[in-house]
């Protein structure tokens, strides 16, 4: 019943962001809770992993090297042409070069395992780069937009290190030490973070009803063009090294997808909340081109057997 709920995530997003568009003020006092959410679903992600998923990193450097780089070179970059070709206000560049500069998404291993990619390559990949996003994700920020807004990259820095690898660290410790006494509960874990994130887009969504008005279309398509950059140049890059097809579909999942939720919780903190829209209009969209992915790659599969 949980997984179900979970895999339906898109939907519930859909549904919860209509119900903020037509009644926003239902969400709007809920805007402190973003941060405590975020943190609820990093613990989660730390609930899935143990220190055997640490040492897997050794096993594909190379890998993990290539797709770390592309995460942190084409997407910033990405989001910040995007954001010039379309003549997004500041604000909205903001929460773009955010996006972009984020981690893999946790919803990436789910993915990557439904389209029969190299699941604990994506794990390390997620992993390596939630870690590397301490430092990467305040420079690359004030890299893009420095001179259009002040970033607080030290007060970032400390907030991610709160915000992200704390709970991580926390949900490791828990889960190396009680794995099987907690089997019981881990499938709560991803119905939980599923549950938050849902609530964090539906505040961001009633929080910028305004601007959704008069800028929605824009920033829809520039969050599914900054998408489809991460997910062709992921797989597009690894099928010209010549890398087999499940890696090739791991490294497009892992670019393509990020940790949205971070982005807007850090948008909340030091920007503006229509800087943290992009990130929740991320959040949907990055799970339904990922779910579709899947579903096509699958096929082929059947289609390559038969």
């Amino acid at each position: 019943m949980l997984n179900k709920f979970t895999g339906y995530f898109p939907i519930w997003a859909i549904l919860l962001s209509s119900i903020a568009w037509f009644v926003p003020d239902i969400f709007t006092g809920l805007k402190p809770t973003i941060i405590p959410l975020l943190v609820i679903i990093m613990f989660g992600m730390g609930m899935t992993l143990t220190l055997d998923d640490f040492k897997r990193v050794i096993v594909h450097p190379q890998l993990i090297g290539l797709g770390v780089i592309l995460q942190y070179l084409v997407m910033p970059l990405g989001a910040w042409l995007i954001s010039l070709l379309l003549k997004l206000p500041t604000e909205f560049m903001v929460g773009m070069v955010l996006v972009g500069s984020s981690a893999g998404g946790t919803a990436s291993n789910v993915i990557c395992y439904l389209a029969r990619g190299d699941v604990a390559l994506s794990i390390s990949m997620t992993l390596i780069s939630t870690l590397l996003a301490i430092i990467a994700m305040p420079l690359l920020t004030w890299l893009y937009v420095g001179q259009r807004v002040p970033v607080p990259v030290d007060s970032m820095l400390i907030s991610i290190l709160k915000i992200v690898v704390l709970p991580v660290i926390l949900g490791v410790g828990l889960n190396t030490v009680f794995g099987q006494r907690l089997n019981r509960i881990k499938p709560l874990f991803p119905f939980i973070s599923s549950m938050a994130i849902v609530i964090i887009i539906a505040i961001i969504v009633a929080l910028n009803h305004g601007k959704l008005t008069t800028m929605g279309s824009m920033i829809v398509l520039a969050v599914m063009l900054h998408n489809l950059l991460g997910l062709v140049s992921g797989y597009q890059l690894a099928r010209y090294l010549g890398y087999p097809k499940a890696i090739c579909r791991t490294l497009a999942i892992e670019v393509g997808m990020q940790n949205s939720g971070l982005s807007v919780a850090l948008a909340i903190k030091y920007f503006a909340p229509a800087a943290a829209l992009p990130g929740a209009l991320f959040s949907i969209w990055h799970n339904i081109t990922g779910a579709i992915l899947a579903s096509l790659w699958v096929r082929q599969d059947h289609k390559i057997l038969k």
